[in-house]
């Protein structure tokens, strides 16, 4: 994938540097289609994504097997978003410890991998002391985004596709989300887009040298 480059001070809000590189990651997975739908799109076009995983949706256990060789591959990465999407500055030092830690562990006994040194808090939601407890686990970068396919809740096809012209821009981290159907009608809106826009999709260890 080219040279890689060395992490930034956190949080990671983009891709620092000169290209037309974008990382497209995919948060939560309430929608156990969605993250199906997701991966079929992957093993059909070799779309790289970083998927924000968070651990209780029942879908990340049910694609598994389709899943796993794609994370194996490198094609998919996986960071930690938390076991049940709580605002993590609202929590305990324990109580972060636990929604990270369950997550880490599902992630290294379904996937071999245990998503360091990337987390992303949910609703973005970080602050110094959440973030010591996160590096204390080895999640070292809290990971934001540049602009948002607004889909954590259900939206329109045309509204969607509308936040990816918007945002699909070089050198960006744009944030979807595995919860609602809309996105899996306009895979081949954004594809064009990125192709029009000779952009290169990667994950963030495809970019970054962690």
């Amino acid at each position: 994938m080219g040279t890689r480059h060395p992490l930034p001070a956190a949080p990671i809000t983009g891709l620092p540097g000169r290209g037309r590189h974008i990382a497209l990651t995919v948060d939560d997975g309430a929608s156990s289609e969605v993250i199906g739908a997701y991966v079929r799109f992957a093993q059909d076009t070799g779309a790289r994504f970083t998927f924000f995983v968070t651990g209780s949706f029942d879908g990340w256990t049910d694609h598994r097997a389709e899943l796993r060789p794609l994370v194996e591959s490198g094609q998919i990465q996986l960071g930690n978003h938390t076991w049940t999407h709580p605002a993590l500055t609202e929590l305990s030092a324990k109580g972060i410890a636990d929604e990270l830690g369950r997550t880490k562990r599902f992630l290294k006994n379904q996937y071999g991998v245990d998503g360091t040194p990337y987390y992303r808090p949910p609703f973005g939601y970080h602050n110094a002391s959440v973030d010591a407890v996160a590096a204390d686990l080895g999640y070292t970068m809290p990971t934001l985004w540049y602009g948002s396919l607004s889909d954590s809740g259900l939206i329109t096809e045309k509204y969607l596709v509308q936040c990816a012209r918007k945002y699909f821009r070089p050198q960006t981290v744009v944030i979807g989300h595995a919860n609602h159907d809309p996105v899996t009608k306009v895979y081949p809106k954004l594809v064009d887009i990125i192709r029009q826009r000779k952009l290169r999709m990667v994950t963030l260890d495809d970019y970054f040298a962690s």
